[in-house]
């Protein structure tokens, strides 16, 4: 009779034979813990969630890259570096970004926090964090098969500076709006805050390690596991999020690399269908796994008691808020902060909308928001202002015919030569640069793309 030390063997030699093939693709993974920050206390679980990331990604067949306790600068050069291997390895790589650590959002931007951050005010972390966009615009500059960011970044501000005035957890980030191959996921939903844990690792990770290592299950299958893990480990306190754009399928052990099905979008009276008859408990697991906007609208509208009809109201309550906070952050508009103030008037995000709202009141509209910028001549760039007008000619006197007046300049420009003017040089030509991409609400739709809360296959649009 086998032992169980054998037994265990036989499994992970069946999973690595089976996976071989899907092994002939590249893969790069970074992985970055961050515990041992300066100015406040240090996170315990980082560190562990990291080497334990290491070990699942090698398992897998990644290629690892790891580093833990971060400067800024040490942070901005290991993704440099990181998205250079990847573009050594050539387009058929699937890279992966794995960090874990304190995460921020200010003024509707995400950051990543270096340890040696030390912030007196909300002004101080674009000069001292990372930004996620910059990051996301990094890794999808490099030709690749398909990108993978998982961030258990979204514990609780504790810099006593600005953590009464920043929004809470992460603001939300849409990739369907930028490079198609792209998954990103969150630990918690937008403007939620994720635990550390009170094990070895957070929930999250702990959910990720168990789901990423099952034979042949799909990503989007894993992380519905993980959202139910996490959901029901915090009672109902924290549930992953994730965006996708993945125009292939991915297995972290498995055969991968096949087209992604889309998944027909599923309307609020096709849930309430299914749902209708089931204990409150069963029907929630169901809306947690799938994670989309019509699940939890059926939902809340056929399970009203508590714990769990709350908690799902409170869900969609900051799905709604948080979509709206994007779309003002997107448009960036005295107006656009107006209205989210008038539909969310007292919010986590009060202060913050009031103070962009005063920033751009008086902000101009470019021209390129109405139909581009045109070649501007010189010429007609001149003051047209009637100081600018030649003076009127004086009135002819009445006893004889006036003179002729020769003005000055003709006589000067009859002595010079006139020069061959080249057109190119009497125009000022404004080329604007092309904008990096900003990860934001977009119409259209990746086959097996996603959306808030986890919507692969296209759903929750807005």
């Amino acid at each position: 009779m086998l032992g169980p030390a054998v037994r265990n063997a036989i499994v992970v030699a069946a999973v690595v034979l089976g996976t071989s093939a899907a092994w002939a693709e590249s893969r790069m993974a970074l992985v970055i813990g961050q515990s041992a920050y300066r100015a406040v206390a240090a996170l315990p679980n980082p560190a562990n969630d990291a080497k334990a990331m290491v070990q699942m990604l090698g398992d897998a067949g990644f290629e690892v890259q790891s580093a833990s306790d971060l400067s800024q600068n040490e942070l901005r050069a290991k993704i440099g570096d990181f998205a250079a291997s990847v573009a050594a390895k050539g387009p058929d790589t699937v890279s992966l970004v794995f960090y874990a650590g304190h995460g921020l959002q200010i003024d509707g931007e995400n950051y990543l926090v270096p340890i040696d951050i030390d912030p007196k005010r909300e002004a101080d972390i674009p000069l001292q964090a990372v930004r996620l966009n910059d990051i996301l615009n990094t890794l999808t500059s490099v030709p690749s098969k398909t990108r993978i960011i998982l961030l258990d970044a979204c514990r609780n501000n504790p810099f006593p500076g600005i953590n009464k005035s920043a929004g809470r957890g992460l603001a939300q980030v849409d990739v369907r709006f930028g490079t198609p191959g792209t998954l990103l996921s969150f630990s918690t939903s937008p403007g939620a805050e994720a635990e550390d844990g009170s094990g070895g690792n957070s929930p999250y990770t702990t959910a990720l390690l168990k789901a990423g290592r099952e034979p042949n299950l799909s990503i989007e299958d894993a992380f519905k596991r993980v959202r139910l893990s996490v959901n029901q480990a915090t009672e109902g306190r924290q549930t992953p999020w994730e965006s996708s754009s993945l125009v292939s399928d991915f297995r972290f052990f498995g055969q991968s690399g096949t087209a992604a099905k889309p998944v027909a979008k599923r309307t609020v009276d096709d849930w309430k269908r299914d749902l209708e008859g089931k204990p409150a408990g069963a029907a929630n697991e169901l809306i947690v796994s799938d994670g989309s906007v019509e699940a939890y609208e059926a939902f809340v509208t056929l399970y009203a008691q508590p714990p769990l009809g709350p908690q799902a109201r409170e869900w969609l309550d900051r799905h709604y808020k948080m979509v709206a906070w994007n779309n003002a952050v997107i448009s960036n508009t005295a107006t656009s902060y107006r209205d989210f103030l008038s539909k969310y008037p007292d919010t986590d995000l009060t202060a913050t909308a009031q103070k962009l709202e005063d920033r751009t009141r008086n902000k101009p509209v470019p021209a390129a928001a109405v139909g581009g910028i045109a070649p501007t001549n010189v010429a007609l760039a001149a003051p047209t202002c009637p100081c600018s007008a030649p003076p009127a000619a004086a009135p002819r006197k009445a006893d004889g015919p006036a003179k002729k007046r020769v003005d000055p300049d003709a006589r000067r420009a009859a002595r010079t030569p006139a020069r061959r003017m080249r057109e190119i040089d009497d125009e000022i030509v404004v080329i604007p640069r092309a904008p990096p991409v900003y990860y934001a609400p977009a119409p259209g739709r990746y086959i097996g793309g996603g959306g808030y809360g986890g919507n692969f296959g296209g759903r929750g649009r807005y």
